[in-house]
């Protein structure tokens, strides 16, 4: 009874697992802007409507928007020139740019659909315009790359293989979380790599000199201090990997 009642439970993680992969594979589609191919399930409208119903409560989680307005309207100009001299000016996304009031955290980050972020902490440390195009830029990138919604796609599979190997072996599931745990951490630094080389490009398409995002990694170097962990323990590359595949987009861009 024990043999078959072993098998039965690894039909049905098979099952799982079997299920989890083919709603992943099923979701291809091309990315119109990157011309990459991209397992997501989301619509670019749920995405917007994502976005927008998550962003005040990161606004709250980051001590709410900054008082100074002269710093949110150069925010603003700076976003909008990016994305109206860019392919994002061909998306349908809802950009906005919020200056956060956290004086300590230096982030930025973006939402599915078009909101993006900045700290005051990490704006504050910016030495120039062209550098806060270029943390914008990276930030427009991942929203026109649609990574939020890939790496919810990924996360969806990732969950089905641990729940199909958990029913279908003794012990099995610690080992699938770990696999599953490298998966989207390798996904996550290809995501932020291409994002740079996005970035580079909006940079040079709105006039801004796309050497200064060496500038910010610099920045991003040295405030994260000596004690960085390994990048592949990291969903981040190490800023100073960082800065050889910007040089290269910009070469490549031809700047």
């Amino acid at each position: 009874m024990r043999g078959g009642s072993g098998k039965i439970r690894l039909f049905i993680g098979l099952a799982i697992v079997a299920f989890a992969v083919l709603k992943y594979c099923s979701s291809a589609e091309t990315n119109h802007y990157t011309g990459e191919t991209q397992y997501v399930d989301l619509t670019t409208d749920q995405e917007i409507a994502m976005g927008l119903s998550a962003a005040p409560s990161m606004i709250q989680e980051y001590g709410g928007l900054h008082p100074d307005q002269n710093a949110q309207a150069q925010l603003d100009r700076v976003g909008n020139k990016l994305v109206n001299s860019s392919i994002g000016k061909n998306t349908e996304y809802q950009y906005d740019f919020h200056l956060l009031a956290d004086d300590r955290t230096i982030n930025a980050f973006a939402l599915p659909g078009g909101q993006c972020f900045i700290t005051a902490a990490l704006y504050s440390q910016l030495e120039n315009e062209d550098q806060l195009a270029g943390v914008m830029g990276h930030e427009i990138g991942h929203v026109i790359a649609r990574h939020s919604a890939e790496r919810m796609s990924q996360q969806g599979l990732a969950q089905g293989v641990i729940t199909g190997v958990s029913v279908g072996t003794d012990g099995g599931g610690e080992a699938a979380a770990s696999i599953a745990q490298m998966l989207t951490m390798k996904y996550g630094r290809d995501d932020e790599l291409q994002s740079d080389d996005l970035g580079v490009k909006m940079m040079i398409d709105a006039g801004y000199d796309p050497y200064e995002m060496i500038g910010v990694m610099e920045i991003l170097k040295n405030a994260a201090g000596p004690n960085r962990a390994p990048e592949f323990q990291s969903t981040h590359p190490d800023p100073e990997n960082r800065v050889e595949r910007i040089k290269e987009a910009i070469r490549k861009y031809g700047k």
